[in-house]
């Protein structure tokens, strides 16, 4: 009978082979060190040998992080895969994970750029998917945040998706893994640690089902940016440094899709938060200007997107 590792491994290539398709190419792991990221080190190395290198991210914020990168690069040696310590050039401020989070990234796609790598790999899983989903739950998250965890966003990929924590556990024990416990994962300051804390021994949402959900409302989200993007394309004109909507009698989620598109093509770093969006829609229909970010929109038949002119001074 197969062996847990190789349920694990059937698994692993099925969701590389889906995610990556034609576009096959070197794969970077991101591994913390701890049993996750260890066990998605594991099945790579096995799945897709050539190519395959690694990356630790020493954030710096735990006096045991670097023996711990240092483990991860001591295993990788032994394995002959290329490895590197990834460190933020500035502390990591303000709100740690979400900081942590962004620093993270960018350093791993930086050293993916300078590495020649086509994918970066993150070891999340199924019980990930089950807790991101419902803490956005609790947030009031709208059709794309409860899509949770993409399986495929720009080159990172997530082949652990269809795996739980337990199963990569195993992995980790059947292969004889040397991984490391970060204590914070049982902080219970942190949203994610009370929400895992809540799950423990709940069993009524399965883990695989809710990554069902996610796979599902990530499609349709898909679709509705599909049919945007064909809007777009004929009631969208520029003017100027402006852009011009002509609006039609479109479902409110469309509307709301293409005023967000409109936003990021006048200021690609306009973010807005769902209620500030809601407000400017239903200010937008009662004839009232709205302003998102640094952007003006001026209402009527064709609604205007602009950069508001700068503030007087005094």
């Amino acid at each position: 009978m197969p062996g847990v590792t190789d349920k694990a491994l059937a698994a692993c290539r099925e969701a590389l082979d889906r995610l990556c398709g034609e576009n096959d190419g070197p794969v970077l792991a991101a591994v913390s060190g701890g049993p996750d990221s260890m066990a998605l080190l594991h099945l790579l190395a096995l799945a897709r040998p050539m190519g395959l290198g690694a990356a630790t991210v020493d954030h710096q914020l735990r006096p045991e992080s670097a023996d711990e990168a240092r483990a991860v690069a001591r295993f990788c040696a032994a394995h002959d895969i290329p490895h590197a310590i990834l460190t933020p050039e500035q502390p990591i401020t303000g709100n740690v994970q979400s900081s942590a989070r962004a620093a993270r990234y960018k350093l791993l796609h930086r050293h993916a750029d300078l590495g020649g790598y086509r994918w970066i790999a993150t070891a999340h899983h199924a019980d990930d998917q089950l807790e991101t989903m419902l803490m956005r739950l609790a947030r009031g998250a709208g059709l794309d945040g409860m899509a949770g965890i993409r399986a495929i966003n720009g080159r990172i990929i997530r082949p652990l998706l269809d795996l739980r924590k337990a199963d990569l556990l195993a992995v980790c024990a059947e292969a004889g893994l040397p991984f490391a416990s970060d204590p914070s994962n049982a902080n219970s300051d942190f949203d994610r640690v009370k929400m895992r804390t809540a799950l423990a021994g709940f069993d009524n949402v399965p883990p695989a089902m809710a990554a069902r959900s996610a796979l599902a409302l990530g499609e349709a989200g898909e679709a509705l940016n599909w049919i945007v993007t064909r809007e777009a394309a004929g009631h969208i004109q520029q003017s100027g440094a402006a852009l011009v909507l002509d609006v039609q009698d479109w479902p409110r989620e469309i509307l709301r899709r293409l005023v967000l598109h409109c936003l990021l093509q006048v200021d690609p770093g306009c973010t807005p938060r769902g209620e500030s969006l809601d407000r400017a829609l239903a200010a937008l229909k009662n004839g009232e200007k709205a302003m998102l970010g640094d952007v003006l929109i001026t209402p009527g038949a064709r609604w205007t997107f602009a950069m508001a002119p700068p503030r007087r001074a005094g």
